[in-house]
């Protein structure tokens, strides 16, 4: 089992057993908003990790401490593909099309208009 496959399992296990303890069941479309408000919440944990106040004194980045946030936002981006059925292919596989895309942009061989760099 590669690694994307094993962090969905682990991930799905969770959500149940969550759900199950809490006795929750949500529609699909509840859940998302549910987790999207989560994710939101993390990304806010994740900058206060890295000094984005600029009106604060700096303090150095506690990496163990950006990563379990990142983890978190993890765990909730997992649980959103899980919700609406979207699972490690299909996400592996929507990804790497989305990549190639991104380099096509930057590179000037879209269709789309205003993402290419030129070469340093």
């Amino acid at each position: 089992m590669d690694r994307l496959d094993e962090l969905f399992r682990m991930q799905a296990a969770f959500d149940e057993e969550v759900a199950r303890r809490r006795q929750l069941t949500y529609d699909p479309a509840t859940w998302v908003q549910k987790e999207v408000l989560a994710m939101v919440s993390e990304l806010a944990e994740i900058l206060d990790e890295v000094n984005f106040k600029w009106w604060k004194d700096p303090k150095p980045v506690d990496k163990g401490r950006l990563t379990e946030e990142l983890v978190d936002l993890l765990h909730f981006f997992l649980s959103t593909c899980l919700k609406v059925g979207i699972g490690p292919d299909e996400l592996f596989e929507a990804y790497r099309a989305k990549n190639l895309e991104n380099f096509r942009r930057i590179c000037g061989e879209s269709d789309r208009p205003g993402y290419y760099a030129p070469p340093s």
